[in-house]
């Protein structure tokens, strides 16, 4: 792939540089899947491969030429201008005092990742892209960072705070409800590189930005552009996808440019189960189980990958007014369509209604979904100050319908489809003033001043649905079915409202909003050429419970040598609860899990910590979790080709959220009768529940090997050790105690299952090592990477399962055909490694594989076409 290079890269006033290429703020450059700096060496002409001798013999005339090359080269490399991290001054990833991981577009493309969440989880050793195998929290996957959930990671495009999605975190391994941020609604083909910054910032960039920040840089090209088209199909035969995708770039007035990016993917739903055990229809009046068992493929449910379609859209452009002022603005839009599978309602069921179903039948949660962010900002010189305003607002909105699905309670007049069961939205208006400076005092370099404002306004809101979907129809079971046999359910009432859905009633609707105010001040000095020290600030106000925070912190790089250099991070930070966290209520008739694990039909009612249930079982309004962390490592170039880092690092956190175990049995009885819920109901909300510690270390290598005709290898290797810790746990609220007698209930508060979720759901450790080959016109990238164990914890120990380490493997093999047109060929887990199938078994053969870190819907194949112009 051809790299392009902006025109508007070359003004002063433009903050990022259009460089390609895989680098690290570890002095590494691309050592994860990376994009050669050598790759024109083998596509310049047509008589390239005459021309290789010559090419050949001048690397071998002798060893010194060849040394100060590789030198030559790898500087080229680690010159990567980065802004992440570092504001005012940019610095090249060889000389940031973080850790900065730098992905390249070239590299996301062929990773044969559908999105940016999984390629960042593939490339990157601390992160973790998880599964979710049922109902609506498939579409909300966690990337997990440091074994932190995503909302502790920040997500910046082009350096601007990036809007979170509408629907929280619930299942897997992510119980917190904070609603993320989801890149994969940005195109594939509209990024530039993705700055990965692993180190805390919060008091640089405020709330989220605890375990680090992610900053997508989209493409600012002037000309050119890419087309490519890719399909595939899981080895197991379903699942099938296919993706197409482009960007252009034009000039836009004097100097500026316009670029557009869209991609449209298609994926067809997999799933990955055991054979359900039990009966589909009742028993014949004799006793005699019903003939049609014999014939019954034993599918209970359909969980697993959705099917899925969508598209999305992106611009970046900016046009100088003068040498001095710049407008510029960009943007993306999409669309998802989501076909969730879920349980099945069996035929003998009291979810079914055998006139409509004589056979039973799994629901489909459909959700459609909108996404937009605008941004539109003036920057310039003004004198000695560099200054940047800017103005975005963002929206993403979840609707939820449903199909194959009935209300029970209607009986045999029930429609068996449900267009509107309810709808989700959050939005965010973000508003940054940032100035900077430098002020020569006399030393090595000047003193970096940057400070700035910001102004923001979140508001979350639910919307309820049809009535159809929730209302009580009173249907009792009669006493024979359709058949005209007794009827085992007689006199028994219906399940009330559409299976299998999460339906918003009108009196859980949701309306919550806050502003929040910000401003901060980084200092950035050299005061020798090898010593750089770093002190930032930031006073935040939020106007709701979240209150008002101050956190500071303080880094510093020392370089002994060109090729050896210590850094450090110590620091405070913060991050707001959620409003999701805050206002979010889930009221449903799906399954829940009890204390030994098994998984049980349940009634289940997620309520806001204000609600008259929650205050009822002592729910406390929700603070800001308070951090501190640590973090120290080497950046060592021990040779012209070889880089290596380590960077250890704790983050500990303070009164952290996560959602309470489910409240439920007779106990309970004349709370929620209060509240005007029924008795079956399991009552959760979220909590300010533990005070946490992480440990962990990540180590980065990376070696380029030059075997003359043999082409450019670069071998990488990369590891992440990671371990948290509850240092304390808040006690449960002093009413649970008093309600007395509960058999076959639960009144733990937050139990082991949730610390769990915390301490042992995601890999301790990771290991990804990879080599990427060059030779003539092939370019061949194998990586493998190693997942270490992870356990599933209940309340009850009877109930834990653990799931071995396992290595999954991916190959990508790229041809030029001609110096515009690649073809490849690739897998992404080749040897179609599953999980360990050990998690608890229930009726239904779903959640085998437990919450694994990667999918556990094994090996996949895949071709793409790609063309350059």
């Amino acid at each position: 792939m051809r790299t392009k290079t902006s025109q508007a890269t070359t003004r002063n006033i433009t903050h990022h540089n259009a460089s390609a290429g895989v680098s690290s703020g570890s002095a590494r450059s691309d050592a994860l899947n990376l994009t050669h700096p050598y790759r024109n060496t083998y596509r310049q002409s047509s008589n390239r491969t005459r021309l290789l001798p010559l090419t050949l013999l001048a690397f071998s005339v002798s060893l010194t030429v060849q040394a100060q090359e590789n030198d030559d080269n790898e500087d080229k490399r680690l010159a990567t201008v980065v802004s992440t991290g570092v504001r005012g001054a940019e610095r090249t990833v060889a000389k940031s005092p973080a850790p900065i991981d730098v992905i390249s577009g070239d590299a996301i493309r062929k990773s044969g990742r559908a999105g940016l969440s999984e390629v960042l989880s593939k490339l990157l050793p601390s992160m973790n892209f998880g599964s979710n195998n049922g109902g609506l929290g498939q579409i909300n996957r966690p990337l997990t960072n440091r074994s932190l959930a995503p909302a502790y990671t920040l997500v910046l495009v082009n350096g601007k705070r990036r809007h979170k999605n509408a629907f929280p975190a619930s299942g897997s391994v992510d119980n917190s409800g904070a609603n993320n941020v989801d890149i994969d609604t940005i195109p594939v083909s509209a990024v530039q590189r993705i700055e990965v910054l692993k180190d805390s910032a919060a008091a640089q960039y405020g709330s989220d930005a605890v375990a680090g920040v992610i900053n997508i840089i989209l493409k600012d090209a002037a000309s050119g552009g890419h087309i490519s088209a890719q399909t595939g199909k899981l080895y197991q035969g379903d699942g099938d996808s296919s993706q197409v995708e482009g960007d252009a770039g034009f000039g836009l007035g004097d100097g500026g440019f316009l670029h557009v990016s869209a991609d449209a993917r298609k994926r067809g739903a997999a799933t990955y189960n055991d054979k359900a055990t039990g009966s589909n229809w009742f028993a014949l009046p004799n006793g005699q189980p019903d003939p049609r068992e014999a014939s019954w493929d034993h599918v209970g449910l359909k969980n697993g990958d959705p099917e899925l379609k969508n598209y999305n859209l992106a611009f970046n452009a900016a046009l100088p007014i003068n040498d001095r002022l710049e407008i510029y603005s960009n943007g993306t839009y999409g669309e998802q369509d989501a076909v969730i599978g879920n349980n099945k309602r069996r035929a003998n069921g009291d979810g079914n209604i055998l006139e409509l179903f004589p056979n039973g039948y799994f629901p489909t949660n459909n959700i459609h979904s909108i996404d937009y962010q605008g941004l539109v900002g003036v920057r310039g010189d003004w004198q000695e100050w560099k200054w940047d305003v800017s103005s975005s607002l963002g929206r993403n909105r979840v609707e939820h319908a449903s199909d194959f699905t009935i209300n029970p309670s209607l009986g045999p007049n029930s429609p068996t489809s449900f267009n509107d069961l309810g709808a989700w939205q959050n939005t965010e208006w973000v508003n940054n003033l940032d100035v900077s400076r430098g002020y020569d005092i006399g030393l090595a370099k000047p003193l970096q001043v940057s400070l700035g404002l910001e102004y923001r306004q979140e508001r979350f809101q639910t919307f309820a649905g049809d009535e159809i979907g929730y209302r009580n129809g009173g249907y009792i079971y009669p006493a024979l079915q359709p058949n005209g046999n007794p009827n085992p359910l007689a006199g028994l009432p219906a399940q009330v409202g559409a299976q299998a859905a999460t339906i918003v009633r009108p009196e859980y609707e949701t309306d919550v909003e806050r502003k929040s105010y910000a401003t901060y001040l980084d200092l950035g000095i050299n005061p020798t050429d090898k010593w750089y020290l770093g002190v930032a600030g930031r006073y935040e106000h939020f106007d709701d419970s979240s209150g008002s925070t101050f956190n500071g912190k303080f880094n510093s790089r020392y370089d002994f040598t060109n090729t050896f250099a210590i850094r450090g991070t110590i620091g405070s930070g913060f991050r707001a609860p959620s409003l999701t966290q805050i206002g979010f209520t889930d009221a449903n008739s799906l399954t829940a899990r009890n204390p030994d694990g098994s998984i049980v039909p349940a009634l289940n009612l997620l309520a806001p910590v204000d609600s008259k249930i929650s205050k009822a079982l002592g729910a406390e309004d929700l603070k800001a979790e308070k951090t501190w962390n640590l973090g120290a490592g080497f950046v060592w170039r021990p040779l012209p080709a070889w880089n290596l880092t380590a960077d250890a690092y704790q983050i500990d956190i303070k009164d952290r959220i996560s959602r309470t175990e489910a409240l439920y049995g007779p106990a309970l009885a004349g709370i929620l009768a209060d509240a005007g819920l029924a008795p079956g109901y399991r009552v959760s909300y979220y909590a300010n529940a533990f005070d946490t510690r992480t440990r962990g270390l990540d180590v980065v290598s990376d070696y380029t090997w030059r075997p003359q005709a043999l082409g450019i290898v670069r071998w990488t290797a990369a590891f992440n050790y990671n371990k948290t810790t509850i240092l304390s746990q808040k006690a449960p609220p002093a009413v649970l105690s008093t309600l007395g007698a509960n058999s076959g209930g639960s009144l733990t508060w937050v139990g082991r299952s949730r610390e769990g979720d915390l301490t042992e759901a995601t890999p301790k450790t990771k290991w990804v090592l990879g080599a990427n080959w060059l030779i003539k016109d092939f370019d061949i990238n194998l990586q493998t990477t190693r997942f270490g164990k992870v356990k599933a914890l209940q309340q009850l120990e009877s109930g834990d399962r653990s799931f071995s380490a396992k290595w999954i493997t991916d190959l990508d093999i790229s041809y030029a055909l001609t110096d515009a047109v690649t073809v490849s060929l690739g897998g992404t887990n080749i040897f179609d490694v599953r999980p360990d199938a050990n998690a608890i078994a229930n009726n239904t053969g779903g959640y085998i594989y437990g919450n694994p870190p990667f999918s556990p819907a094994g090996g996949y194949w895949y071709t793409k076409l790609a063309y350059d112009f």
